[in-house]
């Protein structure tokens, strides 16, 4: 009990500091880009949207059970990107700018290669994904159609983390906003006209998304390499194609950032994991599980742009080695961000027949959704800590524990309980879907109280990759 009341004072104490720590107004300074980056990162919403206008649910399951995909592979290079962040963030609090250009060179070269290979093997291995996904066959042609165009659009937006990862490292937040506000314009106009066939443009259904994809990565990526090589400000970095240090430091963001990416992409699996076990559950268990991960996305965007705001701070007090301001600011974020989560997921939970009947155009799901969503919501708030904390020690480059942790919890707590879950003979539908969603926010609580302990010790001042 003293325990607990130690840590919530320590908590209250921390939101108020004002002598330690980034302020608030330089906190929002740089979330509110951030924010908009992560809203225009959702326009797979808009996309569902589109689809759900063709009045097909099978088509709108398949879209969706593709973005689990897709958000699996999206995490892999975020995790590339927050490798970036931290190398670049830590040379740049040391005030060592040369390796800060070396860092990003470092960064596109390994996102290029790993784009590239994996955008090789989901081409090759497409229909045989959706097999395992047990869509109907109809299904699988279309989704495996999909994914192949979309392909060319996973390289290029490999590249573009790479980007984006060097600018939020040197604090620059505003312009991968921009980058990606450019390339979501592109992406929802070209979605709808290539999807309906408007302006005399070809109707090409759910593939008119693929293309526009396409455009939407390519374009981020060469308007990001452009600026970054004309910029005068990024001249001070040197940055340079290829050299001796950059190889060695390839070495370096790979070391770093393979825990990222493992500890990503595992929590996004985890939703695929979830897709395969609500799947059986019928079309319309499958069609909430869309539509409430589709919301819980959208009222998550504060906790996801918060989490990348204090890696790039903590990276660079890391390199300052300003203690006692990494845990302030740590204190200050999981407050606004709670906040802000909190007051979407009540506007949803109040009303959300409205929000949903957008997607259920025929209103086979609706009733079902509108149930179960206000119920799950309340278990979202396990996330927000471990999310906010697992950023943190990200920058205080301790990946290695993200990821073990995280990995554990999935392996040891997550599957096996919801597995256990899926094989109950409940014969209420909307209870059993329930209990098996709930196991994934029950399973990030757990991790976010072993993240808070280990920030509660010492042993997150270490650094591992130098």
């Amino acid at each position: 009990m003293r325990h607990t009341q130690s840590l919530f004072s320590s908590y209250l104490s921390g939101i108020k500091d004002a002598d330690h720590g980034n302020s608030y107004k330089t906190i929002l300074a740089l979330f509110f880009p951030e924010l908009i980056t992560a809203f225009l990162l959702m326009i797979n919403i808009v996309d569902m949207k589109f689809v759900a206008e063709l009045h097909s649910t099978g088509l709108y399951n398949a879209l969706g059970v593709t973005y689990t995909l897709l958000h699996t592979i999206t995490k892999i290079a975020e995790g590339l990107s927050v490798g970036a962040v931290i190398m670049c963030g830590h040379y740049n609090g040391a005030h060592d700018k040369k390796n800060v250009g070396n860092s990003l060179s470092a960064a596109l070269w390994i996102s290029c290669i790993i784009g590239a290979l994996i955008a090789w093997l989901l081409f090759v291995g497409a229909h045989s994904i959706f097999v395992w996904y047990n869509l109907p066959a109809r299904l699988i042609t279309i989704a495996a159609a999909y994914l192949k165009v979309r392909c060319l659009s996973i390289f290029c937006m490999f590249v573009s983390y790479g980007i984006v990862g060097f600018l939020r490292g040197v604090k620059n937040t505003r312009v991968p906003m921009n980058l990606f506000l450019v390339g979501a314009g592109l992406f929802v106009l070209l979605d709808y006209l290539l999807i309906f066939g408007k302006f005399g443009l070809p109707e090409l259904g759910v593939m008119g998304s693929a293309w526009a994809a396409v455009v939407q990565y390519v374009v981020i990526s060469f308007v990001g390499l452009v600026y970054i090589v004309m910029s005068k400000y990024h001249k001070l970095y040197d940055v340079q194609i290829i050299n001796v240090q950059i190889i060695k430091l390839m070495g370096k963001i790979l070391l770093v950032s393979l825990p990222v990416m493992v500890d990503k992409a595992a929590l996004a699996i985890a939703k695929i994991w979830l897709c395969s076990l609500i799947n059986p559950l019928g079309k319309i268990a499958m069609g909430t599980f869309n539509v409430i991960k589709d919301m819980e996305q959208f009222a998550f965007a504060p906790a996801v742009a918060f989490a990348q705001v204090i890696t790039l701070l903590v990276s660079n007090d890391y390199g300052s080695k300003n203690w006692q301001g990494i845990k302030s600011t740590i204190k200050k974020i999981l407050f606004l961000s709670s906040l802000m989560v909190f007051v979407i997921l009540l506007a949803f939970s109040l009303a959300p027949h409205l929000v949903i009947s957008h997607f259920d155009t025929k209103k086979i799901f609706t009733d079902f959704a509108a149930t179960a969503f206000p119920i799950i919501s309340v278990l979202v708030f396990f996330d927000i800590l471990q999310i906010i904390l697992a950023a943190a020690l990200r920058g205080a480059s301790n990946v290695r524990v993200v990821m073990f942790v995280r990995l554990c919890s999935l392996l040891f707590f997550f599957m096996p309980i919801s597995y256990a879950l899926s094989l109950l003979p409940l014969e209420n539908t909307l209870i059993k879907f329930i209990l098996i969603y709930s196991t994934f926010y029950i399973g990030n609580g757990l991790m976010g109280i072993i993240y808070l302990m280990r920030f509660r010790s010492e042993r997150w001042k270490s650094i591992s990759w130098r």
